[in-house]
């Protein structure tokens, strides 16, 4: 393509009509001039100020400027004022423009402020708020078309309706990804449907609804007849293709989405191909913003074709992590160039004063563009494509070199077309130029917003976030740090003040994660086997770190770092020594456990083999009540009220017609205690009393029915009683009971931290929010010490629902019992027909059920309510050939 400057540079009637309707506008455009470029400056510096902190959640918000900010001002000004042209529709009233344009950047400073400082509250009223003025702003579009002139190009106003209804189903899935009210099951499929509907729908449609009139515009020809039947054929494809692939992928059906985005670029197809029709072998306008608005076009038929590929190859996870690599295309390669074009373009007609001034002012601007296009474009390549981390660091400078030298040029053309806008304010009493004078120059610095916010792209500029300011005295700790299982490992450091500490943070799942330090540094998103260090600097107060995904930290994956006050450190959580509840540090939740970590040196799990009965009808056994510090949980020690030192006390084994003599032995000091065993039946008036400190009683009983039997202590509060571990299992085989290759005793119970009987532990007690469900006492001992067959074995699962409050549905994943025994009587057995699924026990009820394990391999069991499972009541069978 070649240029020439002559008086054909006027573009068609209809593309500068928006032109002439501005200089209506009167005295406000003068405000919206000001503001839409001290708000384009503020756009520019915030993402100046995050850039060198390369956290994701800086990167969320330098993307969000500028796309919900920035480019969501634009379009919403821009798309109304075409509105009126293509329409030959009558101009809104300013007042209720500027009220519009007010709420819409008022919702999104409120987002965006929601989001940054954590606050739900304020994200989900910005998000309202934007909602509302959007909505409007729609109403407005829609009512245009009612009564108006109309005219050929009106078919094309259709896009920037279909466009406002993309951004109202946009700003619903980003309120609901920002305030975690998605859930993490979902969290995957509205983000791509966030991130299509936003890049495709809101930004996308008005694209390819412009081009059909900028393009021929710039190209100096006449729109070709056909433009507006094909308009109204890409709308239907891409508008249509684009509802289905949003819908497919927030329902998690990536057929319905590859299909849906099959009609997206279907549309894109026929749109190029229209656009590529009306390029003619003669001179055109404007040589640099034709090019600058084909490339773009074809980076947007790049991205949507490599995001069809996507969806047809790959699940929606990995499409979910892959997804990163199409932003510098469509935000850069698609949406930066087609402002830069257009610009260059624009600016030049709307500053001049006459033909000769305007091809100066292009002059200046189509300085050494090939030279600038080239860069921006290979940038753009480098980002985009799996390269090591210098090409995308370069991909970044180049793409970053590009806007820079527009910038300096379009400083240039601003200040010496300046002169003629206020020689033209002057005449005209402020009408017309300043408006789109203003409105462009903010577009320009938008442009440079969206390169500088894609600068870091994804290249994590250091090893190390930088941490608090200033040095400190204190000696310097490192601590390694993992990501994994929805935890943060180490959940809990602690240090004395002033202590510098830097955190060696690795990803070990195959979920991507981030940490991110409470007003302080934090990692970019890593990938399986990443690592990034931070450094917090000296750490004079408690900290907390979390991972920023929605929902993960609600999952649980936090870190506490705590300063400890006598100045000395301690361990950490799950690593080198333990947390000690009871003492006042306890834990706020079951969120607070890090149920994967290791347990302490030493630590050995609660056998759960059933010892045989021993020889005798009379079984004698002493127990001492007393208290016990015990490792309930990886890392975390408790002080607990138990019999024999152990919580759940020892089981208790025999036949029906024993009899079993137990002593009790009051070791406590200060409280009293008791007894209840369920398999016997006697009057509970002395058996059952409380004795005080120092003092014993005996308790005997027969053993007249088989069952899995509960003991516990008798004396009220009996919640806070067994709520700290006094209780047990008393196990009686059904007579002609067969033997099993295998016999286990599970009692499940919940878990409350904190000092016994404490306000805060016997309220989480009575509101029956425990810290965790465990089998046997101790939380997931059995998934890092498995129970160990072999394959084609029979093993019975005896279980006792202890309680206090909660039951148990008892499940052996990859198993189907065949024998199932509850409450002294059989439901199956081998020879019927059926099989089960779950042992279902309400609090102090017992059976057990029987499985033969077919196969080598890993068979967990867990409560099958998943909160319990999730917290604690999980275990693992490990079978072998």
């Amino acid at each position: 393509m070649s240029t020439v400057h002559s008086k054909s540079d006027d573009p068609p009637e209809e593309a500068t009509r928006p032109r002439s309707r501005f200089k209506e506008s009167g005295q406000r455009g003068r405000h919206l001039a000001a503001h839409a470029l001290v708000a384009a400056w503020a756009v520019l510096a915030l993402l100046a100020a995050s850039e060198r902190q390369t956290l994701p959640v800086a990167r969320w918000l330098a993307v969000h400027l500028f796309l919900l900010g920035a480019v969501t001002t634009a379009i919403v000004v821009w798309s109304e004022h075409f509105a009126v042209a293509m329409l030959h529709a009558r101009l809104p009233d300013r007042r209720w423009s500027d009220a519009r344009l007010a709420g819409v950047n008022t919702g999104v400073a409120g987002v965006l402020g929601g989001v940054w400082a954590d606050l739900p509250a304020l994200t989900g009223a910005g998000c309202a708020l934007l909602v509302t003025a959007v909505t409007a702003h729609l109403v407005v579009l829609v009512r245009m078309g009612r009564g108006a002139l109309a005219g050929r190009l009106a078919p094309l106003a259709d896009y920037y309706r279909a466009a406002a209804v993309a951004l109202l189903v946009g700003a619903v899935l980003g309120w609901l990804l920002a305030t975690g009210r998605a859930g993490a099951g979902h969290y995957t499929g509205l983000r791509l449907a966030h991130v299509h509907v936003t890049l495709l729908g809101w930004i996308g449609l008005p694209v390819l609804g412009t081009l059909f009139m900028l393009w021929p515009t710039v190209l100096g020809v006449r729109m070709a007849e056909r433009t507006t039947r094909l308009a109204r054929r890409v709308l239907a494809l891409t508008g249509g293709g684009l509802l289905v692939a949003v819908a497919g992928l927030a329902l998690g059906l990536r057929p319905a989405a590859a299909a849906g985005m099959a009609l997206y670029a279907a549309g894109v197809a026929v749109a190029g191909h229209l656009l590529a029709g009306t390029v003619r072998d003669k001179p055109v306008i404007s040589a640099a913003a034709a090019w600058m608005l084909a490339a773009a076009t074809v980076w947007l038929a790049v991205g949507v074709a490599v995001d069809l590929g996507l969806l047809v190859a790959r699940p929606l996870t990995a499409v979910r992590d892959d997804i990163g690599s199409l932003v510098p295309v469509l935000l850069v390669g698609m949406v930066a160039q087609v402002l830069v074009g257009a610009l260059t373009y624009l600016l030049p007609i709307v500053l001049s004063a006459g033909p000769k001034e305007r091809a100066a002012l292009r002059g200046v601007l189509e300085w050494y563009w090939p030279l600038r296009l080239a860069a921006l474009n290979l940038g753009v390549a480098l980002l985009a494509l799996p390269l090591p981390r210098p090409a995308a660091t370069a991909g970044a400078l180049l793409a970053a070199a590009a806007g820079a030298a527009f910038l300096a040029l379009t400083v240039t053309v601003l200040v010496r077309g300046g002169r003629a806008v206020l020689r033209e304010t002057g005449r005209t009493g402020g009408a017309g130029r300043p408006v789109l004078w203003g409105t462009a120059a903010g577009a320009v610095v938008t442009v440079l917003a969206v390169l500088a916010a894609n600068s870091g792209g994804g290249t994590g500029t250091s090893d190390v976030a930088a941490g608090a300011a200033g040095g400190g005295s204190g000696a310097t700790r490192t601590v390694a740090v993992s990501l994994g299982d929805m935890r943060v490992r180490p959940a809990r450091i602690e240090v004395a003040a002033g202590t510098r500490l830097r955190l060696e943070v690795t990803n070990t799942d195959s979920q991507r994660h981030d940490l991110k330090v409470d007003d302080g540094p934090a990692t970019p998103m890593l990938a399986e086997g990443d690592s990034r260090t931070l450094d917090l600097g000296p750490v004079t107060a408690d900290r907390t770190a979390w991972c920023t995904l929605p929902g993960h930290r609600a999952a649980g994956m936090t870190l506490d770092v705590v300063v400890q006050k006598n100045g000395t450190a301690t361990a950490e959580t799950g690593h080198t020594g333990h947390t000690t509840a009871g003492h006042g540090s306890g834990t706020s939740g079951a969120a607070g456990l890090d149920l994967s970590a290791p347990f302490s040196a030493g630590w050995r799990p609660r056998t759960a083999d059933l010892a045989p009965v021993q020889g005798g009808t009379v079984h004698k056994t002493e127990l001492h009540a007393r208290h016990a510090e015990i490792e309930v949980a990886p890392g975390v020690k408790q002080q607990m009220w138990t019999f024999g030192g152990t919580a759940p006390g020892p089981t208790l084994h025999g036949k029906v017609g024993d009899v079993f003599e137990i002593t009790l032995v009051n070791d406590d000091t200060g409280m009293g205690h008791g007894i209840d065993f369920h398999a016997g039946s006697l009057a509970p008036d002395r058996a059952m009393r409380t004795i005080q400190s120092g003092e014993r009683l005996v308790y005997r009983f027969r053993a007249e029915r088989a069952g899995a039997w509960l003991y516990h202590c008798s004396t009220t509060p009996m919640l806070q009683h067994m709520g700290n571990g006094m209780y047990g299992a008393v196990v009686i085989d059904p007579p002609g009971l067969a033997k099993a290759d295998h016999e286990y005793v599970l009692v499940s119970s919940e878990l409350y931290l904190g000092a016994p009987g404490s306000t805060a532990q016997v309220t989480k007690m009575r509101e029956n929010t425990p810290d965790a469900w465990v089998f046997n006492g101790i939380a997931n001992q059995y998934s890092q010490r498995p129970l160990k067959v072999k394959a084609g074995e029979r093993a019975r699962f005896w279980v006792v629902a202890a309680g206090p409050s909660d039951g148990i549905a008892f499940h052996v994943v990859g198993t189907v019992f065949d024998t199932v025994y509850k409450e002294g009587a059989h439901l199956l057995k081998p020879k019927d027909a059926g099989g089960a699924q779950v042992l279902d026990l309400a609090p102090a009820q017992g059976g057990f059920v029987e499985t033969v394990f077919p196969e080598a391999g890993h068979y967990a069991f867990v409560d099958h309510d998943m909160r319990h499972a999730e917290a604690g009541a999980h275990g693992m069978v490990e079978v072998s050939d």
